[in-house]
């Protein structure tokens, strides 16, 4: 079975990234950024390539709101979901930037799967 979808994973923790990648690289193409300076430059050199994007919100240099509302002006479809650790405030900031999604974190492997796999059936 070929690998249909791409997701970009963002994150400055490199632990939360290289987990995420072992764990979707099973079913996707991924690729991935550890700031969201260089998570907006993957984005842009992906050539439309990226099906959807899962991106922590707070990072230095520029938030995950930052990179949702950068990559939801040029692509306003792409399915973005925002992770945070931090409770109410950046998931409301996420929503405001229209995240299709916040996952606050911990959450479930499988929980995250089942909404990656619910908002790529819905791109598509």
């Amino acid at each position: 079975m070929g690998k249909d979808y791409r997701i970009l994973i963002i994150d400055d923790s490199k632990e939360t990234v290289n987990g995420l990648e072992s764990f979707f690289s099973e079913k996707y193409e991924v690729s991935t950024a550890y700031n969201g300076l260089d998570g907006i430059k993957e984005f842009d050199n992906s050539d439309g390539c990226v099906d959807l994007v899962l991106t922590d919100l707070v990072m230095p240099d520029i938030s995950g709101v930052g990179v949702i509302s950068v990559i939801k002006k040029k692509s306003p479809k792409m399915p973005i979901i925002a992770m945070t650790g931090w409770g109410e405030h950046p998931s409301a900031l996420a929503r405001d930037a229209k995240a299709d999604m916040v996952l606050n974190k911990p959450f479930e492997l499988e929980d995250l799967d089942r909404h990656v796999a619910e908002l790529l059936e819905r791109k598509s």
